[in-house]
């Protein structure tokens, strides 16, 4: 079983999104995806949070908010519970580049993320990415309430099987 994080961070109506391209042993290659990824030894989930928002973006989250935990269940990948945050305060600086995509600036130095392209995405266009199929859920849940929540997403494959 494994732990992760992922983080919605917004900024004007839109999410920064990634494009998962760059590994090529990758359960979610050619997916959107927030930002986040799994846990390390002994990181609680908001040190794991913060220190994948800044691995990927360069970004530094001066606040965010648990918005739920989310259990994947699947046949055919490890069974992983994930805390899912949103945040809309931060610091740093992403450089836009002719293809809209982000680069991270750390330490003054272009450091393009290691997963794959970043760029900035409506909100209301988030729908018509790649996503996983339980990611839908989850956004919807996102945009419509602000209470706390958690999901089971049961997945044969890739696809979504059930939802508790």
């Amino acid at each position: 079983m494994k732990n992760t994080t992922l983080c919605y961070i917004e900024n004007n109506g839109r999410y920064l999104m990634l494009h998962r391209t760059k590994k090529e042993k990758d359960q979610s290659k050619g997916k959107w995806l927030g930002i986040g990824g799994k846990f390390e030894d002994k990181e609680s989930p908001e040190e794991c949070l913060l220190r994948e928002v800044f691995e990927e973006t360069g970004l530094i989250l001066l606040s965010y908010r648990l918005r739920g935990i989310i259990t994947f269940v699947s046949d055919i990948y490890e069974t992983e519970y994930m805390f899912l945050y949103t945040s809309d305060n931060y610091e740093g600086d992403l450089v836009l580049e002719e293809d809209n995509s982000l680069t991270p600036i750390i330490n003054g130095q272009k450091k393009p993320c290691n997963e794959g392209t970043l760029k900035w995405i409506k909100i209301d266009e988030i729908m018509n990415l790649n996503l996983w199929e339980g990611d839908k859920v989850f956004l919807d849940r996102l945009k419509k309430d602000d209470d706390f929540f958690t999901l089971k997403l049961c997945y044969r494959g890739d696809s979504l099987i059930s939802i508790k």
